[in-house]
């Protein structure tokens, strides 16, 4: 079977335990993007197999209309949004799916909130530049910069509490916050549940967390569903974390909110666009 591995940025497939188990099999790694619909449907036009890697690749109607020997869809973790399955099942092309690997996502995200809160990233470059004794002094329209700040008695809100939520309210229980849990009705009582404090208004979990992270799998329902107006009540020096995907923030909320924060912010910039979204992202 011809098996080809889509966007493996790290190049790290080949070196699973794994990837022997296509041995037999013409199988072919591809490590860059494609540019464009064109080009993928040349790269894949002889594929019986694909192995998609996240949901980096889209596979559509028209992209399957060019790809005739295709025969099966592996998804690494869910299938999502970016796979037309009604297509897939009129064109005879079998999907499945993996289960992924929670705590991986609720490590990177506690990895950020550590981080940012700590001001590591500050301190490394200091580091590089000689300077490891010194901090970053807190400019005034800044209050994020400068020394670091500890997360016990703090509050972490928590948006869904499927599988990865639930970790990472663990982890904040386990350095001290107070777990703020918000989502559907069932997740808050299974929080509750868990002996976590949960909401039903969105309100109370913007205003009160010092943390704010989402959780939540990207659909219909859910894209864009943090707005300029949520983030408009997170306090000033709160920390914002998405480990899910970057469409649940509707876009242009970034723009508002740092406008918000700093007046007049020039947000044409990569620099001071970064600087602004380090505060909440």
């Amino acid at each position: 079977m011809k098996i080809l591995i889509l966007d493996d940025y790290q190049d790290v497939v080949r070196h699973l335990d794994c990837f022997a188990r296509l041995h037999g099999h013409d199988t072919r790694v591809l490590t860059a993007p494609a540019a464009g619909v064109g080009q993928l449907a040349v790269r894949l036009r002889d594929a019986e197999a694909l192995v998609l890697t996240r949901e980096r690749t889209r596979i559509t109607e028209g992209l399957l209309a060019r790809l005739p020997k295709l025969r099966l869809i592996s998804q690494t973790g869910k299938v999502g949004p970016h796979i037309d399955i009604d297509a897939c099942t009129r064109r005879g092309v079998a999907v499945a799916e993996g289960a992924g690997y929670s705590p991986a996502t609720a490590e990177f995200t506690w990895l950020l909130i550590l981080a940012a809160m700590r001001r590591l990233p500050a301190y490394v470059a200091n580091l590089y530049a000689g300077a490891w004794q010194q901090s970053v002094p807190p400019p005034p329209d800044w209050p994020l910069a400068g020394l670091g700040v500890a997360l016990a008695g703090k509050t972490l809100g928590v948006w869904s509490y499927g599988k990865i939520g639930a970790l990472v309210a663990g982890y904040g229980r386990a350095f001290g916050m107070r777990v703020l849990v918000h989502g559907s009705e069932q997740a808050r009582a299974r929080a509750e549940a868990d002996g976590y404090a949960a909401t039903a208004r969105r309100e109370e979990v913007f205003e009160q967390a010092d943390v704010l992270t989402l959780h939540l799998r990207l659909a219909d329902g859910t894209r864009g569903c943090v707005t300029a107006q949520d983030l408009a009540r997170m306090r000033r020096t709160a920390l914002f974390v998405n480990t899910s995907r970057a469409e649940l923030v509707a876009p242009g909320s970034w723009s508002t909110r740092c406008s918000a924060v700093v007046p007049g912010w020039p947000l044409s910039t990569s620099t001071n666009a970064s600087r602004c979204a380090t505060s909440h992202c």
